[in-house]
């Protein structure tokens, strides 16, 4: 595929000696002396990179990168100028700029540059192709995230799965705790067998017992035939007891025994049925603490935790947002019959910078809000909730004033960028950015940054 380059510039001798070595190089490439005609080559001509000149008489050409990255996001930019200006650059990048470069140029350097750009960009297309091959082909296991502590989840369900055990998963609301148990279900060679979810926090006490081991004719007012209870209808398949921590004491000892004895007793019942259901308990509360404190049974609790997989909350594995959000997208352009092509880099960096209290649910509503918003094919921070969007602002106006530390901060902040839209992934960032790993790494220690979890960098 021929690369399309789009170059800007107020100097004619300039701009068609630079066009024409592009085009010396086999690349497809158009001029424009001034910013307002470059977008109106832009928006008929849709240009692959755009090499802009900063100073040009009417729009500037942080103007022209203000509006190019409004209309193509997606776009690569280099920034030309004659003019060293520390916070012309730190405003160039922060508005999507890929590099910037001193005038005068050596030609061949900017060349290679576009070169790798090009190159970029279609590795970028084969990886979206790929992804959406591997999310097509892995439908059935909607766990995302390449995060180590995702990564540690996985070897856990992975581990667990093969056998019957009993398995606890814990985490905060929204985490995907039922996630994590469907995919116990699904790997341990159940897939075909019922799954039954039942949230002991939403059943009513006095039916919690009947709606788990069935009841027969009699057995209560109202109970006028014989019913099977969900441990009857799982079947050989999967129980998932979600919110345990809300089962009243009475039925734990019930349970406890249905546990040990596999076997249960249908309220009013005189025959026992045996339990054919691997049990998996789930809660949102420290178990541990409430059997201290009496509220929930001591002996239950060491029952269910025979394997305990944790489900870490989203602000601990923030690297996983950028894949998160990626699948969210496709799932609901589905769902929605929207057409969105992901997030602009200010508003991912809106994403990455929020503490997410209501973790992936809140995520999934927070994406799908903003895609109902949305008229553009990206996301932008205008469509995201105010508490979100607002912390744009803080960032793009907390730079120091002092050289130096402008000079740290502005590292810090494209550094950070460039990692989280890597999804975390270090390597993948230092080609990106087109320098070795052990250099990458040199940097953000030089920064204060721990190399393992780039989010909790010293200030």
């Amino acid at each position: 595929m021929t690369t399309k380059v789009l170059l800007i510039d107020d100097e004619e001798l300039f701009r068609e000696d630079l066009a024409g070595l592009l085009r010396l190089r086999g690349m497809e490439c158009r001029t424009a002396p001034s910013g307002e005609l470059g977008l109106a080559i832009l928006e008929e001509w849709d240009p692959d990179i755009v090499l802009c000149d900063i100073m040009m008489p009417g729009m500037s050409g942080i103007d022209a990168l203000d509006s190019m990255m409004r209309l193509r996001p997606e776009l690569r930019v280099i920034m030309l100028t004659a003019h060293a200006d520390l916070d012309t650059a730190i405003t160039a990048f922060r508005k999507g700029a890929c590099d910037y470069v001193m005038k005068p140029i050596v030609f061949e350097d900017v060349i290679g540059k576009v070169r790798r750009l090009a190159e970029l960009k279609e590795l970028t297309r084969e990886v979206q192709v790929l992804r959406r091959q591997v999310s097509r082909s892995t439908e059935s296991l909607p766990i995302v995230g390449q995060s180590e502590s995702m990564k540690a989840t996985m070897r856990h369900i992975g581990e667990v799965a093969a056998t019957r055990s009993t398995v606890l998963i814990t985490g905060e609301s929204g985490t995907g705790k039922e996630l994590a148990a469907r995919a116990v279900h699904g790997l341990g060679g159940t897939k075909d067998k019922p799954f039954v979810a039942i949230n002991c926090a939403g059943i009513p006490e006095a039916l919690l017992e009947s709606e788990l081991f069935g009841h027969v004719r009699g057995a209560f007012t109202g109970a006028v035939g014989d019913r099977s209870g969900f441990f009857e209808l799982a079947g050989d398949g999967t129980i998932l007891l979600d919110e345990i921590g809300e089962m009243p004491l009475m039925l734990q000892a019930k349970l406890l025994r249905v546990l040990e004895q596999k076997e249960f007793m249908p309220v009013g019942g005189s025959k026992l049925k045996s339990l054919g259901a691997r049990i998996i308990a789930a809660t949102n509360k420290d178990l541990r603490k409430l059997a201290e404190t009496g509220h929930f049974r001591t002996d239950l609790y060491f029952r269910i935790a025979v394997f305990e997989i944790p489900i870490p909350p989203l602000r601990e594995r923030r690297s996983d947002i950028p894949a998160l959000v990626e699948h969210l997208v496709q799932k609901l352009n589905g769902e929605l019959k929207r057409q969105c092509l992901g997030l602009t880099q200010d508003a991912m960096r809106c994403l990455l910078a929020y503490a997410w209290p209501g973790n992936v649910r809140e995520l999934r509503n927070v994406i799908e809000r903003a895609m109902i918003l949305s008229r553009g094919g990206y996301i932008t921070p205008a469509e995201l909730p105010e508490n979100m969007s607002g912390g744009l602002d803080a960032v793009h106006t907390s730079a120091p004033d002092d050289l130096r530390s402008a000079v740290r901060f502005f590292e810090l902040d494209f550094l950070s960028r460039v990692i989280a839209e890597c999804g975390g992934n270090k390597e993948e960032a230092a080609r990106r950015m087109n320098i070795n790993p052990s250099t990458l790494y040199r940097k953000l220690a030089d920064l204060g940054v721990n190399a393992r979890d780039p989010e909790r960098s010293a200030s």
